[in-house]
Order: structure tokens, then sequence, then C-alpha cells
């Protein structure tokens, strides 16, 4: 398992964003890349990639780093059944209530860039770290 978010992070690690919008992840091919480089094929096999003048998801195992630049989407689906996912399988339960990403130090763009604590940008009120943070603002 990758290394945990760093302390001076405000993540609560509760997991709550990676459960809700997990299944949702669509990595960018400078990720695939990435992980094709790295062999990572425990990641590219749990996406397809829709290629230009293509109606057929191709599993990103069976794409070439030249075939990168006609991908249009990248998408999420279970490798075994080709459907959609209901959770992100790179989520780790490691205590009752603390969840750690299982590859944190590749995870793609939008995972990393993820903050839900942010307005107008991608605030999620159900987050936990925001509802500390906001209820120590009010003392």
């Amino acid at each position: 398992m990758d290394d945990p978010v760093p302390e001076e992070e405000p993540c609560e690690q509760c997991g709550l964003c990676c459960r809700i919008f997990g299944p949702g992840i669509a990595p960018t091919a400078a990720n695939v890349y990435t992980w094709m480089e790295q062999g990572r094929t425990d990641i590219l096999r749990w996406f397809v990639a829709f290629v230009e003048n293509g109606s057929i998801p191709v599993s990103c195992l069976d794409l070439a780093v030249d075939d990168l630049g006609g991908v249009v989407v990248f998408e999420m689906r279970d490798h075994s059944t080709g459907g959609y996912m209901s959770v992100c399988p790179f989520l780790r339960r490691v205590a009752k209530e603390r969840y750690l990403c299982g590859i944190h130090a590749v995870k793609p763009e939008m995972c990393c860039t993820y903050q839900p604590w942010i307005w107008g940008e991608t605030y999620f009120n159900r987050c936990k770290s925001l509802k500390k943070n906001r209820s120590k603002a009010n003392i």
C-alpha cells in the first residue's frame, strides 16, 4: 500500500468522499501513461478507454502508449464484468472509521486535486474535516 495522506493536510481519512465519488474516477492520459510505464496492471485493469471512432470500450490493459492520443475518455469499470463500479476498488479500510487510498502515490489527478473544503471548486458539505474546522471557527 502507498503512503497515507500527510498529517498536515486537513483530510480526516474517513473515506466518505471516496465511497461516494470513487466509482466516477476518470484518470487522465498522463495517469494511464504513468501506470503503463510502471507496469501497474493492478490499476490499469480497472479502467477502460473510449477511442476516437470507436463505440466499444477498450481495456487499458490492451492499450499501447501510442493509442493514448486517440482516447476520448477513460472510465472505471469492473474488469471481470465490464459493468460500472459501486465503490472505488482502491479504497482500503484500515480501521473502524479510517480509510486509505491503496494507490495514493500514483492515484489519478482528479483524486490528487480533490479538496472538498474549497467553496466553488469541489465543496462537499458532508466532509468530516470541513465540519470539524467549521465548528472550531465558530468557537
